[in-house]
């Protein structure tokens, strides 16, 4: 991307929010979240997009200088938008074209990740039909999660005890979300994200993890109706983990932003079981919404929501 000016009060900054994913009305309440701490932090020209397939002619027809990314799923996080950004010379926040790509892929990302022996991963198997994914289970043993290999926020996620009729609907419900699933052993474990950001301090470029932010559902496993629903969900933070495994949960948080190329920021969720940090994704557009993860855990360590926003959308001049 080329003649990127530092951002100024008078930038015209676009919020993209919304969008054509099964996550759009989470989107939506990033959206307005993020547009409202801008207008706080003193930004003067902000405008509040809902993306359509229009979104090209919407942004050079509003001359859009900055976009802040809130969208979430499929063309919002997999490198569509990217590109168009791209293309348009558009900077824009959070992850690059190839690292959204590859970690919108649950499959892809545990391919890249799988690279390195220090990063734990569940053991899984990927299938394009439903005849392979019935096959490939035999090598699992069960529980098992059954996952879309490019939806976020658990869509079309179920978790299956044995193999029966529940199995059969399993498969169906992912496989209406997308073309290729994720089989993963379930592990009975601790939950737990970090957030993962970047930015410029005293005129140095630094990487830092957030505290680890674990979870007590009430309902059977983090699923959808969890994360955004009030009430449901108890956040532990920091998580209930010694000093040794939070820094070990923490670096690997780091290693797995680093290799699959994130810039900026991001989330890695992780599996805790036996002591031993399972990372089960990586996702490069973070909730922004009352409910979601990241504004919780950079409360934690002293930044609030409007200097969150301040420094996700200044991770838009690192491209």
């Amino acid at each position: 991307m080329e003649n990127i000016k530092k951002i100024n009060k008078n930038s015209k900054i676009g919020v993209l929010c919304g969008g054509l994913s099964n996550e759009r009305e989470v989107s939506l309440r990033s959206g307005r979240n993020v547009f409202k701490a801008l207008i706080e932090l003193g930004y003067k020209d902000v405008t509040l997009i809902d993306v359509d397939r229009s979104i090209a002619s919407t942004l050079k027809d509003a001359k859009i200088e900055y976009a802040f990314n809130v969208l979430h799923g499929r063309y919002g996080e997999d490198g569509c938008i990217q590109g168009i950004l791209e293309f348009l010379n558009i900077p824009y926040t959070g992850c690059s074209v190839m690292a959204s790509a590859i970690c919108m892929d649950k499959i892809m990302t545990k391919k890249v990740l799988s690279t390195n022996k220090d990063i734990p991963l569940i053991k899984s198997e990927s299938a394009t039909s439903k005849k392979e994914a019935i096959e490939k289970i035999k090598n699992l043993k069960f529980p098992i999660i059954i996952k879309p290999s490019k939806e976020g926020s658990s869509i079309g996620m179920t978790k299956v005890n044995k193999n029966n009729e529940t199995l059969n609907k399993a498969l169906d419900d992912a496989f209406k979300c997308d073309k290729e699933i994720l089989i993963e052993e379930y592990l009975e474990g601790k939950s737990a994200t970090v957030g993962v950001l970047e930015r410029i301090k005293d005129e140095k470029h630094e990487i830092f993890a957030t505290p680890i932010l674990g979870f007590k559902t009430k309902t059977e496993w983090y699923d959808y109706e969890a994360k955004y629903t009030k009430g449901l969900t108890e956040f532990i933070l920091p998580a209930d983990f010694d000093s040794k495994l939070t820094e070990k949960i923490q670096n690997i948080a780091l290693l797995a932003h680093k290799m699959t190329g994130c810039k900026g920021l991001s989330r890695v969720d992780f599996l805790v079981y036996n002591n031993i940090p399972y990372v089960l994704e990586i996702n490069t557009n973070p909730g922004m919404t009352d409910t979601s993860d990241l504004p919780a855990q950079a409360n934690a360590m002293g930044i609030d929501y409007n200097e969150l926003v301040d420094i996700i959308l200044k991770t838009s001049e690192f491209k």
